[in-house]
C-alpha cells in the first residue's frame, strides 16, 4: 500500500456533486447541478479551430517502419482532411453509399474517417479481427450487408484479400494506403490526398449538422451479434465537452495521449481520439496490446512519450505495472507529466491499484489520480465518472454534466438509464432494438445495474452491481448476481486467471469454466478455490466446482470479442458437454472441487 501521508499530484478534475430525486415508485433521477456549455455543431470544427490556433502542433504521430516517428502537424492534417472529402464528394458517396474501414489504428484511417464527417458522408470502422482472426467471415458478412458500404479501405491490402474476396465488391471501391491485394482493383489512398479542392467541400461541410450521423459503430457482440450504434456530430461534440468540463485539466494545456484502444471501439475511437482532437492534443499512436507479445511496443513508445493522462483497460494497466516494478526508465518518464491514470470496461484489482500508486511515490514522490466510470457506445461513450475524491474498485461515480441518470427498479436491482445529448437515436437500420432500447420517458436502458456505494452518504457515488441479462436463477430459484460475483472471483485469484464464466442456470449449484493465466497451477488454484468457497455467504456465492479450460475462446465462435470480452452465454453454449462434466455425481478427474466440508456452505 502506498503512505497514506503521499499527496495526490494537483490536477483540476471536479468533485461529487449531484441531485437526487426519489420517486414514490422508488425510481431515482440524478443529475449534475452544473449546466453543460455550448459545444460546436460538428467535431471537425475543432480540427479547423486548431488548424487555425496551432497549425505547427503534432495532432497524429505514428512509428514508421524505420521505427522513427512520422508526425502530422493540425495543419497538414486540415488540409489533407479537406482534400480527402473532395475525393469522396466526387465519387457520390453520401449517408446512403458509406465507407467502411477495416483495418486499425493509423494515420490514413484518422484522416479518412475526418474527411468522411467533413464531407458528411457515413462512415463504419470495423473491427479487424473479423477480417483476419477468423476462419470464416460470418460477422463481417453480417455487417457488409447491413452497411452496404460503397468504399472501403484497407491500409494493407495483402492482409485483407482473404476476407475481401469473400464479400460483394461489385460497385465497391477498395483503398489500400500499402500492399496491394493480388487480383483485386485498387485505388491507392495517395490518389485520395492528391485531389485538388474546390467549394463543393465548404459547401458540403456547411451542410453537416449535429443531427448528421458521423459513424456507425458496431458493438463488439458482448451480448449478441454485433449492432450498429448510431453516432451523430451532437453525440460526439456533447460528450467531449462533458468531460473537459469535469476533467478541467484537458483545457489547461494540450493533452498528450499514447493509445492503443482500437478505433473501432468507442472508447479508443470516440473517447480517448476525441479528447485529443476536441482539445488540441497529440495523439501517438501505439501499435502495442496488452498481450504477452504485444507489450513491448507499448513499452517502447512509454519510455519516449510523456502522457498527460494514461488510459487503459485493466488488462493494460496489469502489464503497465510489471513493466514499471522493472523499468527505472520507463517509470521515470511514465510518471513525469501523467496527470490522472483512468482504466475502463472491467474491474481493476486492488493489487494492480496499490501497486501502481507505491511505484508513483517512489518514482515521483507523488500518487496519481485514479479515475474510471460506465458508459456504453450508446452514450459516446463517458456517461458516470469518479472525481477529485478518487475512485476505489468497484465505484463508477456520478452523471457528468448535461447527462440525466434514471434508477429504475427492475426486480431486485436497479438498472440505469440515461437521457441527454450524447445518447444516441437508436440502431442502424433496425427499428425494433431502438424501441425496445429506450423507455415510456425516452431513457436509453443501459442494460447495467448500479447501487449506491453508500445509501448514507449519495455524493459518493455508485457502484456497479452487474448485467440485468447475466444474473440467473439456480435450479432452487436462488438469484445468482453473476457480474459482481464474477468481480469478486477474478479479484480473489488474481494473477492466476486471465478470465471465468460461472455456470449455474438451472442447476443445483454454481460451477465455473476457467481461462488460466500462464503461471497457473492447478494446486494453486485448487487452494484458492477453497479459499473462496469460505467466503461464501450461500448458494448464490458458492462455487462449487470448476474446469480450468486448454483452448482459448473464440472470436469465431462469439466467445469472445475482438476487445477481449467474455461472452459468458456463448462459452456456456459452446462447451455444454464441458458443463455437464461438472455436475456429474462423480465428477471426472480434470473437475477441481472443493473440500467436502464447504460443500455445505448456505
Amino acid at each position: 500500500m502506498p503512505s497514506a501521508a503521499a499527496k495526490v499530484r494537483a490536477v483540476r478534475v471536479r468533485g461529487a456533486e449531484a441531485l437526487f430525486d426519489h420517486r414514490p415508485d422508488g425510481t431515482i433521477y440524478v443529475r449534475s447541478p452544473r449546466d453543460l456549455p455550448p459545444y460546436p455543431d460538428k467535431i471537425t470544427e475543432r480540427l479547423e479551430f486548431w488548424a487555425a490556433m496551432a497549425p505547427d502542433r503534432t495532432f497524429l504521430a505514428r512509428r514508421g517502419a524505420d521505427g522513427e516517428w512520422m508526425r502530422v502537424t493540425y495543419s497538414q492534417a486540415w488540409h489533407r482532411v479537406r482534400a480527402i472529402a473532395q475525393s469522396l464528394i466526387e465519387r457520390g458517396l453520401s449517408q446512403g453509399r458509406p465507407v467502411a474501414i477495416l483495418s486499425g489504428n493509423s494515420i490514413e484511417h484518422g484522416l479518412l474517417a475526418l474527411g468522411a464527417m467533413y464531407a458528411g458522408v457515413l462512415y463504419a470502422p470495423i473491427a479487424p479481427a473479423y477480417s483476419l482472426a477468423v476462419g470464416s467471415f460470418d460477422t463481417l458478412g453480417k455487417i457488409w450487408e447491413s452497411f452496404r458500404p460503397a468504399l472501403v479501405f484497407a491500409s494493407e491490402g495483402q492482409k485483407f484479400e482473404r476476407a475481401l474476396r469473400q464479400m460483394p465488391m461489385d460497385g465497391v471501391e477498395l483503398v489500400v494506403a500499402e500492399s496491394a491485394p493480388a487480383g483485386l482493383p485498387f485505388t491507392r489512398f495517395s490518389d485520395l490526398e492528391a485531389t485538388p479542392v474546390t467549394a463543393a467541400v465548404d459547401d458540403a461541410h456547411a451542410g453537416v449538422t449535429p443531427d448528421t450521423v458521423a459513424k456507425i459503430l458496431f458493438t463488439s457482440g458482448s451480448t449478441g451479434s454485433p449492432k450498429g450504434v448510431i453516432n451523430t456530430q451532437r453525440m460526439l461534440c456533447a460528450n467531449q465537452e462533458m468531460m473537459r468540463t469535469f476533467m478541467q485539466f484537458l483545457a489547461d494545456e494540450p493533452p498528450v495521449l499514447c493509445d492503443w484502444l482500437p478505433w473501432n471501439h468507442t472508447f479508443g475511437g470516440n473517447h480517448n481520439f476525441g479528447i485529443a482532437l476536441y482539445n488540441g492534443g497529440s495523439y501517438y499512436i501505439d501499435d502495442g496490446r496488452p498481450t504477452p507479445g504485444g507489450f513491448d511496443a507499448t513499452a517502447r513508445n512509454l519510455r519516449e512519450i510523456a502522457t498527460s493522462a494514461y488510459f487503459n483497460v485493466p488488462k493494460g494497466f496489469e502489464m503497465l505495472v510489471e513493466r514499471l516494478r522493472a523499468d527505472a526508465e520507463l517509470r521515470q518518464v511514465f510518471f513525469s507529466k501523467v496527470q490522472v491514470l483512468f482504466y475502463a470496461a472491467a474491474g481493476l484489482g486492488q493489487g494492480i491499484w496499490d501497486e501502481l500508486q507505491e511505484l508513483a511515490v517512489e518514482t515521483c514522490g507523488e500518487q496519481i489520480l485514479m479515475m474510471t466510470g460506465i458508459g456504453a457506445t450508446e452514450s459516446a461513450p463517458a456517461a458516470l465518472f469518479t472525481g477529485i475524491e478518487g475512485a476505489a474498485s468497484g465505484l463508477v461515480g456520478l452523471p457528468l454534466p448535461g447527462l440525466e441518470l434514471k434508477l429504475a427498479p427492475v426486480g431486485a436491482k436497479m438498472e440505469a438509464r440515461l437521457k441527454g445529448p450524447s445518447i444516441t437515436p437508436g440502431f442502424w437500420r433496425n427499428e425494433e432494438l431502438t424501441r425496445a432500447s429506450f423507455d415510456d420517458e425516452g431513457y436509453y436502458r443501459m442494460g447495467d445495474a448500479l447501487v449506491f456505494a453508500d445509501a448514507a452518504e449519495p455524493l459518493r457515488g455508485f457502484r456497479f452491481d452487474g448485467r440485468l441479462n447475466e444474473d440467473f436463477k439456480l435450479s432452487t430459484g436462488t438469484w445468482v448476481s453473476a457480474g459482481p460475483l464474477r468481480m469478486k472471483f477474478l479479484a480473489h485469484f488474481g494473477e492466476l486467471v486471465q478470465d471465468v464464466v460461472l455456470a449455474g442456470p438451472d442447476r443445483d449449484f454454481l460451477t465455473a469454466l476457467v481461462f488460466p493465466a500462464p503461471r497457473a497451477t492447478e494446486a494453486e488454484i485448487r487452494r484458492r478455490l477453497n479459499d473462496f468457497a469460505s467466503l461464501a455467504t450461500g448458494s448464490s456465492t458458492l462455487v462449487q466446482r470448476l474446469a480450468i479450460l486448454t483452448e482459448p475462446p473464440s472470436i469465431e465462435a462469439g466467445e469472445i470479442t475482438d476487445k477481449g470480452t467474455i461472452n459468458q452465454r456463448a462459452v456456456r453454449e459452446r462447451r455444454a458437454a464441458l458443463v455437464d462434466t461438472l455436475y456429474q455425481s462423480k465428477p471426472p478427474a480434470h473437475v477441481i472441487c472443493v473440500d467436502k466440508e464447504l460443500e455445505s456452505t448456505s
